[in-house]
């Protein structure tokens, strides 16, 4: 199979899985495990720290990033202050996202997608490598790529950090039951 055709099948389903656990993952009642976003956490920071080593090349990329990480943690602020915490029979303690910034997050990813599946479709189309690679601001060398990653990793650490911080409150909280 042409390495031109192995690609789009192999990255297109992946995405397609990822938007559709991430969609999953904003609407409705949503069980709170702490030991999953503590790993959310840091696997943000560990790619804010990544985006922010590379972006410190350029003053450019660096407020980019700046800004989309204050954006994004302003939204994560936002988001956790709409979410309700509830504790349902089965599930237990539980949380349920605002379903309109979780809108947007999922807006601003897909359209991310879809501008860079559009900007790699010419390599794809062509096999034997005529036309010449996209380069330079293209391929995430833009303060705006960079903003949109920020955004992103500004959103997830601050709002599940957040959520962390507020369950265990609601935790200490409740009134300890005697065996």
């Amino acid at each position: 199979m042409a390495p031109s055709i192995t690609m789009p099948l192999i990255m297109v389903p992946l995405m397609a899985l990822a938007v559709w656990r991430r969609v999953r993952n904003q609407f409705g009642l949503q069980p709170i495990r702490p030991w999953k976003m503590v790993a959310r956490v840091v696997f943000f920071a560990v790619f804010g720290i990544a985006i922010g080593l590379y972006a410190m090349r350029d003053t450019q990329l660096l407020a980019g990033l700046g800004g989309g990480l204050l954006v994004g943690a302003g939204l994560g602020l936002l988001g956790l202050r709409l979410s309700r915490f509830e504790l349902h029979p089965v599930k237990g303690d539980c949380y349920v996202p605002n379903p309109y910034i979780g809108a947007v997050v999922i807006v601003l990813f897909l359209g991310r997608l879809v501008w860079r599946f559009a900007m790699l479709s010419p390599q794809w189309r062509d096999p034997m490598g005529t036309t010449s690679p996209i380069r330079g601001p293209e391929l995430g060398q833009s303060p705006l790529t960079l903003a949109l990653s920020g955004l992103v990793v500004g959103y997830y650490v601050c709002y599940f950090a957040g959520l962390l911080i507020h369950y265990q409150r609601i935790v200490r909280s409740r009134p300890r039951q005697s065996a």
